[in-house]
């Protein structure tokens, strides 16, 4: 069972352990990670949070590139061509590895990708600008009855966390609400900000970057936020949505069960970093431990199965 960042200073392994477990074999040396997203995004926000506790941890540096192309697909088509020595490590996302290889040949299969550990997400929630008329969840239900499809809501691209959650909470709610895709979440931000929405189905993070420019009417996780305590889940308000775009670590298919384990640890040790946490909240990000094995086939498997029947019902695939 996955461990939220409420509890993840109750790790079962102490920062020490971990560090000498691992010193002996895993990092051997310089570590590149791979991220297959151009730079800026949170996927890179992230790693880059990651490298100086890695340096801290394991004396070693590591090395963050990029791979860009097809929403991430490039990158993942390519993984498995990669050394399996530990020296390549990249980052993935859901619902991207899960829904791209549903719409066609992307060069990748979601089994094709040795996932090692998932550790943190950015749950989706509903941003409206500070001076909107919509205070509560309750508002934009009843503004979105009164006026089927006429509530418009950015959000980053077709397919995205943000996509499905809007179709999974108008299925909830009994609303028909208007997703309009932008490339990102800064062009989505761009527009809401503009008026060119009314709302946006954005990220927790999009309330840390932009404070009083906007306000965001529920969170879609299990507990609030603790960055924004005022801010109840769709859950406290009888939805039971609990999503956002998950991000982890994958290695080579070459890559041994040690190999495997050893990058789950290291990366399971900076999460249960207490400055690493605290930067990761501050952010707005939520963290997550999920460990390679058959924790990760299951946590996997239970996202894909609710990714895929809204992808469905959104028209993303057939």
């Amino acid at each position: 069972m996955k461990r939220t960042f409420l509890a993840a200073a109750a790790a079962a392994f102490t920062l020490a352990t971990a560090t000498a477990t691992l010193a002996g074999d895993f990092p051997s040396g310089k570590v590149d990670y791979v991220i297959p997203f151009g730079p800026g995004g949170e996927s890179d926000v992230t790693a880059r949070f990651q490298q100086p506790f890695f340096k801290k941890l394991f004396g070693e540096d590591l090395v963050v590139s990029y791979k860009p192309g097809g929403g991430g697909a490039v990158g993942w088509s390519q993984l498995n061509s990669m050394a399996g020595d530990g020296t390549k490590i990249m980052g993935i996302n859901l619902p991207h590895i899960v829904i791209k290889p549903e719409t066609g040949d992307v060069g990748f299969k979601t089994d094709d990708i040795t996932s090692v550990y998932m550790f943190h997400y950015t749950p989706d929630a509903i941003v409206v600008r500070a001076d909107s008329d919509m205070n509560s969840l309750q508002d934009v239900i009843d503004y979105a009855k009164a006026n089927p499809k006429k509530l418009t809501f950015s959000g980053s691209g077709k397919g995205t966390a943000n996509h499905l959650a809007q179709v999974k909470f108008d299925q909830m709610a009994g609303t028909t609400t208007t997703y309009v895709s932008f490339k990102g979440t800064g062009a989505a931000v761009t527009a809401l900000l503009g008026g060119q929405v009314k709302a946006e189905w954005g990220y927790t993070t999009v309330g840390a970057k932009q404070g009083d420019k906007v306000r965001m009417l529920a969170v879609a996780m299990e507990s609030r936020h603790p960055a924004f305590p005022d801010v109840p889940t769709f859950k406290e308000l009888g939805f039971d949505i609990v999503s956002g775009a998950y991000r982890g670590i994958a290695v080579p298919s070459s890559a041994s069960e040690d190999t495997r384990k050893a990058v789950s640890d290291a990366i399971a040790a900076i999460n249960a970093d207490a400055g690493f946490q605290k930067q990761m909240i501050d952010g707005g990000f939520a963290l997550v431990d999920v460990a390679y094995g058959a924790e990760m086939d299951a946590f996997i498997a239970q996202k894909s199965s609710g990714y895929i029947a809204a992808a469905k019902a959104a028209g993303v695939i057939k």
